[in-house]
Parts: structure tokens; sequence; C-alpha cells
């Protein structure tokens, strides 16, 4: 019951109670203790103010209730009360303040950096478990953002969610005093307070709202960017650069435009608080000092206790729309989170412990949305044989390679590695033994070993594998004609590398990993004919080391593949060896034709 009323009303305070726990109320703690010391150490003053009205008068008047409590609190403990004594606890009160304060605030510094952490963290693990098929139709500028610049407004979010908590705690604790004092008085911050809220709960709405929009508006930049940087050649080379760069300024301006009219409500937030809370304090001295005809000893005491209370409202709502401001960014992150968690990528128990040595499909379908792509298909692939996949755009080819890669869950029928049922298997250790290379090879903006070892340490053993892989993926003399050799950093995207070289690290970084299974997934189609005849050559040294499957246009790549396989509709048509399909299949012959083979 309390956790639904909790998810209802305190939204984000379950949000960041489910990430910190008993931090939250530590910090509370802290800022209760803070108030109650704070305001002792001013309840000091009026026996202070008793001490010397009764030094410099015969005495004989009769003490206000209040002082009475604090007199008895003083010789309760067996001291006098005299201008040292009042003196000494007040200095004590603040004292203990300020030791408080400080570690409140180191602690609450640790708290915000590791609620950072974690959610970075718990981002990093969602990202990587998160299920292929949601991930390629996801917003990846949405990813980026949300990974990045949406973390920091979000730990601003719990800066100045809790800020705005701690004050309000601590108006709460001035009021109990002020109550004491004179009741008043807390009548009146009650009414100051719903007045002043009421002024500014437009604002915080305009607010709220303004930060949803920033926060759509940093995901579409972002995902612009993201387009500007992958697709820069074309771009570049078409002329088109400045026209999209327009498309990203009109995103830069409307991100400054909302900062903007946040930041105006803010400064009017900001600048309207002193002007208020100064109104308030007059109207409340004329009040006190016209109707209630107080006396000056509780007056200045109950001004301090209310100049600290209305300040401190004030500061919570400045607080609370500073939160409001990045509330956007919060929803974001939980609903971003809360995806990660939905479409989790699901994994079974059971573990591969030997080499990959057959992989089973059988009657396997798969779908998107209701559209089928693969559609009862069976294939068995041995050990060590090298089986290449042909047909038309669209026959299913890449889809089929995501599945046995295990990128893709099917819909139906059952997929078996070693004899275990994919479903039952804990992927990773299947994927650990699968080497994948596409005709877009992945090069990080890092060194020659780094790609290709990925950041592996620079032990002996791992020197001489990497030797060992570069020499098979036809690199060696490459590598050593560099003048930082293997220490060459290569540039985004390897720029600095022709096609072939990308590829021949592809291929290397693959084999370093100590793999069963080669894809490649029309790895050479995007190379030159002699590069493409030297890449096929390392290919087809592999043969019988390991797994290849292989998916290509060119049929020249697959000549010499033991098995081809004919792809239609989501089907397989037809299998069998290259000199085999030239004879039976009028589509296979075709392409040979085409293609002059």
């Amino acid at each position: 019951m309390l956790k639904k009323i909790l998810n209802k009303y305190f939204e984000s305070f379950s949000y960041f109670y489910s990430h910190l726990r008993y931090r939250i109320f530590v910090v509370v703690a802290f800022s209760i203790l803070i108030g109650v010391l704070d305001g002792f150490g001013l309840s000091m003053f009026l026996p202070l103010l008793k001490v010397v009205n009764n030094s410099e008068s015969s005495g004989g008047e009769e003490n206000p209730e209040q002082l009475e409590v604090l007199v008895n609190l003083i010789e309760g403990i067996g001291l006098e009360l005299n201008l040292v004594t009042v003196l000494t606890f007040m200095v004590f009160f603040f004292l203990a303040k300020g030791i408080i304060q400080y570690f409140s605030s180191v602690y609450r510094i640790n708290v915000q950096q590791w609620f950072i952490e974690k959610i970075r963290i718990n981002n990093i693990k969602g990202l990587n478990r998160l299920a292929y098929k949601y991930f390629v139709q996801s917003d990846v500028g949405r990813i980026q953002n949300t990974m990045t610049g949406e973390v920091d407004r979000v730990a601003g979010a719990y800066f100045n969610y809790f800020k705005a908590f701690e004050y309000s705690i601590l108006v709460v604790v001035y009021m109990v005093f002020a109550f004491t004092m004179n009741a008043q008085f807390a009548i009146l911050v009650t009414i100051g307070g719903g007045v002043t809220n009421f002024l500014y709960k437009r604002l915080y709405k305009s607010t709220k709202s303004l930060s949803k929009d920033l926060t759509g508006e940093n995901n579409n930049f972002q995902s612009l960017v993201i387009q500007n940087v992958t697709n820069y050649k074309y771009l570049k080379a078409t002329g088109f650069s400045n026209s999209y760069g327009k498309k990203l300024i009109e995103s830069v301006l409307e991100i400054k435009n909302n900062n903007i009219k946040i930041g105006k409500l803010d400064a009017l937030l900001t600048s309207g608080r002193e002007p208020i809370l100064i109104i308030v304090v007059v109207l409340v001295i004329w009040i006190q000092l016209s109707f209630f005809d107080a006396e000056f000893g509780p007056i200045l005491i109950s001004l301090l206790f209310f100049y600290r209370a209305l300040n401190y409202l004030m500061q919570m709502q400045v607080r609370w729309n500073k939160f409001l401001s990045v509330s956007g960014s919060l929803e974001n992150m939980q609903e971003f989170m809360q995806e990660l968690k939905q479409h989790r990528e699901t994994t079974g128990s059971d573990v591969i412990k030997d080499n990959l040595n057959d992989l089973n499909l059988k009657d396997i379908e798969f779908k998107y949305g209701n559209t089928k792509i693969l559609d009862s298909l069976s294939l068995s692939i041995e050990n060590k044989e090298s089986i290449a996949f042909v047909g038309e755009s669209g026959s299913g080819k890449t889809t089929l390679i995501n599945v046995i890669a295990g990128l893709l869950p099917i819909n139906g029928g059952n997929y078996f590695i070693n004899g275990i049922n994919y479903a039952n298997l804990q992927n990773q250790t299947y994927q650990k033994r699968i080497g994948y290379i596409t005709q877009d090879p992945v090069i990080f903006n890092e060194t020659i070993f780094n790609n290709i070892t990925l950041w592996q340490d620079r032990t002996s053993k791992n020197l001489e594998l990497f030797w060992e892989v570069v020499k098979k993926a036809a690199l060696f003399d490459f590598v050593n004609t560099l003048p930082e050799k293997e220490n060459t950093v290569l540039e985004n995207n390897g720029a600095n590398l022709s096609g072939g070289q990308k590829q021949r690290i592809s291929i290397a970084r693959e084999l370093f990993k100590d793999i069963d299974v080669l894809i490649l997934d029309e790895a050479t189609s995007a190379l030159d004919s002699e590069t493409e005849s030297i890449i096929q050559r390392n290919i087809d040294s592999l043969k019988g080391q390991y797994t290849v499957i292989i998916v290509a246009h060119r049929i020249s790549t697959i000549k010499n593949a033991d098995r081809i396989v004919i792809m239609k509709k989501g089907q397989i048509t037809e299998i069998g060896k290259y000199e085999d399909l030239i004879d039976k299949s009028e589509y296979f012959s075709k392409l040979v034709e085409l293609q002059e083979l």
C-alpha cells in the first residue's frame, strides 16, 4: 500500500529511493539535525537578552513561558544562568551545527557521485544486455543523449530535489520552534508560504513543460550529430553538408531558446525571493506590534525564526523550480531504464564448454512484426566446413546469419548448438566462440595492437599471438612499414587505412579471439577486385581451421566453399557445390554468367 502511494504521489522520491535506499534517510536526518541545532542556537538569544536586561535593571520581571523552558534546560544540568553560560551554549550549538553541516555536505557529495556512478553503470549494463532486435529499432540519438548529457541533468535533478526537500524540513523545524515562541507566528508563516506557493505554481508548470521540450530537442540534436558523423563522407562529397548543417543549427537554436526561457523563469524566482521575503517580514512586524502587543524579546527571536523559515521557504521554491527544469530528463531516464529492463535479452543457463562442433536449425521461423522473413527453414552446419549463402536482396540471408550468431531470437522452430537448444543457452558462452565481419569493418580510434586484441594486456603471450594473427591476415608487412608499428594509432573509423587493410584488421581481430566460427556478411562487397582477391585468399587459407559462414553477392568469393546455399523468400531452395549448382540451378548459373566467371 505504502509503495503504491509513493509511486503515485512521490514518483521522483520513489525513483531516487530505488537507487539510494537508506542513504536518503541519512540525508534527511542530517537536515533535521542541522535545523534543530540552528534552532537551539537562535533560541539562546532569548536568555541572552534576559541576562543583558537583568544586568541593566533591578530585575523582577516575569520570565516569558518560552524563556522558562530554556532557563530550566540550563539550570537542569547544574549551570548558572549568566552571560558566559548563555554565550557558551550559543557557540556550542552553532559550532555543532557547522561540524554536522560539513559532514552532511561531504556525505551528500559522496551519495550524489555514487548515484551518478550507479546510473551510468546500470545503463551500460542495460544497453549491453539489450535485445539486438529492439536496439536496431531504437533512436540512437536518444540512447547517446540519455547515457551522456542526461546523466548530468538527472544528477542535477537529484541535487535540487533533495535541496528542496532539505529546505522544506528546515521550514518545518523553524515553524516548530516558532510555534513554541508564538503560535500566531506559525500561522503567519503558513499563510505566507501558501500565498508565495500560489504565486509560483504557474511558473512551476511552465518550467516542467519546457523541461520536457528541452529533453526531446536534446535527443533530436544527438541523433542529428550521429547521422552527420556517420554520413560525413556522403554529405561532403555531394555538397549537402551545409544544408544538413542548417538542420543542426536549427536544433541548436531551439535548445538555446528553451534554455533561455527556463533561465528567465529561474531568474524571476531568484530575484523575487528577497523582496517577497522582506515584504512578509515587514507585515509580520506590523501585525505583531499592532495586534498582538508582543514584547520586544520574543518579537526579535520570532523574527529570526521567521526570517530563517521564510528564507528557506523561498530557497525551497527556487530549488523546486530548478528540479522541475530538469524533470524532463528524470522522466526520460526513468523511461529509458524501464525500456532497457523490459527489452532485456533473454538467456538460459546452459553453458558451452567445448568447441562448437555443429549448428542445427530445424523448421525455424522469424518475423518482424507481421512480416515473415524466415519460413520453416532447416539447415545443419558441420564442424569446420565452409558454407556460403546467396540469393536476391530480401531473401533472408543476413537475417539467417543474425539468427545463427544469436543476435535475433526465432519465433518458431528450434536452434541447436552442440545439441543444446539455444533458448536454454547462456548466449555469451556461445557468442564468444564466434567471429563476425561485415562490409563495414569496425575500427576503433586506437592503436593497431588494441584494435586487434581489444585492449588485452601486452604480455609476451599476447604479443606472440598478435604477430601470429597479423601474419595470418596478411598484415605483417604493412604493420612493419609503419614508424610506430603495432603502436600506430588508427584514425576515426580507420580513415588512414584502405578498405582492404580495414578488413584484414577485422580478420586478425577475430582470429586473435580464439574462435570456432567465422561469419563474413558481405565482407568483400565494398572492395575492388584486386583487394577482394587478396582478402579471398586470406579467407581460403582459413578453411579447415574454422567453420566459415559467408554471405556474398560476388560468386567469385564463394567458389571454394564446401557448400553453397541458395535462398529465396526466407526459404532454402537448393544446396550444393559450386560445380553442381551451375548444372542444376538456373538461378545460380545466371548469376555466374552475369558476373562473367
